[in-house]
């Protein structure tokens, strides 16, 4: 049976031929509804390329495909419908786990410029709370986290974890991020069927930011 490094390399390869595929098949500008799924598309694959990659501990590779992802997804988001707060947060998170601060700070800006703290779904006022807690503004991330913590349609215990690094709280953030990765472990499916849990590591590193230091070992987690 191959080595779990040798099964990421596997990942990382399939990731990397997706998003060559998928700019074959780019549309140009005059088709912007189809361009904008296909960009995506191709933030999804370099994401999960960088995941993988990020997985099998090589991380100056995995930045470069964290930092093409978040590229597509704001390439994305001038053409995509309404709410489509899930590119923010893809490029959000794409920044992050490539310790991109800042990116990072500039996609965190991108996203509250284009409203994602007014925004009536959970998922937009989660970009809302992770460009808060990348912004260093802990106040605005508490208020948006406590919208997620009190919904049926949001996992409750991704709100509480941002909730408590907003308030610097480390016996709340650690019940919470544990949570967090027993979820992913109970899960079938995964982004990109790359089997890594990418909210725990993003988490992670916004509580690090805090002073939180909550050590986890998981085979969803770099060693």
């Amino acid at each position: 049976m191959p080595d779990q490094r040798q099964n990421w390399e596997a990942h990382a390869a399939r990731e990397e031929a997706r998003y060559r595929d998928g700019e074959t098949r780019l549309p140009g500008i005059d088709d912007p509804d189809v361009r904008q799924r296909q960009l995506t598309r191709l933030g999804n694959a370099a994401g999960g390329a960088g995941l993988a990659l990020l997985m099998a501990g090589r991380r100056e590779e995995a930045a470069l495909w964290f930092d093409r992802a978040a590229t597509r997804y704001r390439e994305s988001f001038a053409d995509a419908p309404p709410d489509s707060w899930g590119r923010p947060i893809g490029a959000l998170k794409a920044r992050i786990l490539a310790s991109d601060w800042d990116g990072a700070a500039a996609a965190a800006r991108w996203a509250l410029d284009a409203g994602a703290a007014a925004a009536g779904s959970p998922i937009g006022r989660y970009a809302a709370a992770l460009a808060s807690l990348v912004l260093g503004d802990f106040e605005a991330a508490r208020v948006h986290a406590d919208t997620l913590r009190t919904r049926d349609d949001f996992p409750r215990e991704v709100g509480d974890a941002l909730a408590f690094i907003a308030a610097g709280d480390l016996v709340g953030y650690t019940v919470a991020v544990e949570a967090v990765l027993d979820s992913f472990a109970t899960r079938a499916e995964y982004l990109e069927d790359v089997p890594a849990a990418d909210t725990v590591i993003v988490l992670q590193a916004l509580a690090a930011g805090r002073g939180l230091d909550v050590p986890l070992a998981s085979p969803l987690l770099p060693s």
